[in-house]
């Protein structure tokens, strides 16, 4: 294929409008060339930064489109599989948003799909795209800590809008599956280990989604706890506490929005050493080695039995806390 993936999303939604339709029109060997969306207004919010777009009425006329390499799909959490599936089948390589699936097994659909096309399809995990998460594996990893002890995550923000699709039982909202996927595969991807078993679980929901998480596992190596609501104020952090240091991660899902993304480092007597990592883009980085791929064969750093290994934990703290 050319040098350039040319990208194409379906639907117009907000998250895709702000963030990931940027990301594509910025990022190297990208060109954000059609849009599907029935709505001429929603399609002008692409039009202000990507002109030339195409606009098609429908997904499946997308998704007929020849000059269309790689589709993104930011569509309700519900639609997720199934038209990653369609996307796979009409040719087209495809990162769908988190989380891809709403139950481990699922992913076997999507898996199975992605080795009979061989095409890529990926769930659009930015932070493994991160050179903080990466610096921070190596970190951890090569003993920068000493031996990892415990890993403490917490991703909060305040959404009570029942309008918004979060907030939608029959969307696949919830707050475990909108940010549990961060603060659990965030633990996964640093640390290289999987959860032995949940310890406990406290899950509180309102009108059938999950508005507030506790969380303590244990992982081969070290113990682990999260908290995860959309009923507090914003918050987010991860430690990873070694027996010769602590690794704390500040801002570690919204980078540049929340706050700067920072690694803070205590070795354990009087050094503090703080790594700033100013002006980086994930979403753009995310864009470019999926591109690299597609194009160079180049291992994906979050293939989808990545991802299936988050929402297997995901399933495994639904099934200790109790489902609605």
């Amino acid at each position: 294929m050319s040098e350039t993936v040319r990208w194409g999303i379906l639907g117009a939604a907000n998250f895709a409008k702000t963030q990931m339709g940027p990301a594509i029109h910025m990022a190297k060997g990208a060109e954000l060339a059609a849009l599907a969306t029935s709505s001429a207004d929603k399609a002008e919010g692409f039009r202000a930064f990507a002109p030339s777009i195409r606009v098609h009425d429908s997904y499946d006329a997308l998704l007929a489109d020849p000059a269309i390499d790689a589709v993104y799909i930011p569509l309700p959490n519900h639609l997720h599989v199934d038209w990653t599936i369609r996307a796979l089948e009409a040719g087209k390589h495809v990162l769908c948003e988190k989380p891809l699936t709403l139950a481990a097994p699922e992913f076997d659909r999507v898996i199975a799909a992605r080795d009979r096309t061989g095409l890529l399809a990926a769930e659009a995990y930015m932070i493994v795209h991160h050179p903080q998460f990466i610096r921070a594996r190596e970190i951890v990893q090569s003993g920068g800590i000493g031996t990892l002890r415990h890993v403490d995550t917490v991703f909060t923000y305040f959404n009570d809008d029942l309008g918004n699709i979060r907030n939608q039982k029959d969307a696949g909202g919830g707050g475990l599956p909108d940010i549990g996927v961060y603060t659990f595969g965030s633990a996964r991807f640093v640390t290289g280990q999987e959860p032995e078993r949940i310890d406990h679980a406290r899950i509180d929901y309102e009108n059938g989604v999950d508005v507030f998480a506790s969380v303590s596992a244990q992982f081969p190596g070290f113990t682990y706890t999260a908290v995860v609501s959309t009923r507090m104020s914003a918050r987010q952090e991860i430690s990873f506490h070694g027996d010769t240091g602590l690794l704390r991660i500040t801002c570690p899902f919204n980078t540049d929005v929340h706050d700067i993304a920072r690694l803070v480092l205590d070795d354990g007597s009087t050094t503090v050493t703080t790594e700033r990592f100013p002006g980086v883009n994930q979403y753009v980085l995310q864009v470019e080695n999926f591109g690299r791929s597609i194009r160079e064969g180049a291992a994906y750093p979050c293939p989808l039995e990545f991802s299936r290994g988050t929402q297997a934990m995901m399933d495994m703290v639904f099934d200790a806390g109790g489902r609605p």
